[in-house]
């Protein structure tokens, strides 16, 4: 339920600057799949069934130029990229868990339209 003090015009504002960080359709799986621990590229892109390299490249630019997760390059042969989740993106944990259990409560009703 929407309260008074939630349905203002800078409510909306906040609502729209947190559905611009993490909305679509991949952000969230993304940021399961590096949270998780440390994750090479190619491993992210398995944990998210469907993503396409270039989409999933995108996807996490996006993340990291919004702090949500951190981009490491280890030097040497081969070089070596890794993402792992910041303290800010561990920040989304109740609203990640919040929509895991609504997912579950009414996967029928997803599922059947």
């Amino acid at each position: 339920m929407v309260t008074e003090e939630q349905n203002t015009p800078n409510s909306f504002s906040c609502l729209k600057n947190a559905l611009d960080v993490i909305g679509g359709k991949w952000k969230l799986c993304v940021i399961v799949a590096v949270w998780q621990g440390n994750k090479r590229f190619r491993d992210i892109g398995k944990y998210v069934e469907g993503i396409s390299p270039k989409v999933l490249s995108g996807e996490l630019r996006h993340l990291e130029m919004n702090g949500l997760i951190e981009r490491t390059v280890h030097t040497g042969r081969p070089v070596v990229v890794e993402y792992s989740i910041t303290d800010y993106g561990r920040s989304l944990d109740s609203l990640i868990t919040a929509f895991v259990k609504w997912g579950m409560t009414y996967r029928n009703n997803c599922d059947s339209s």
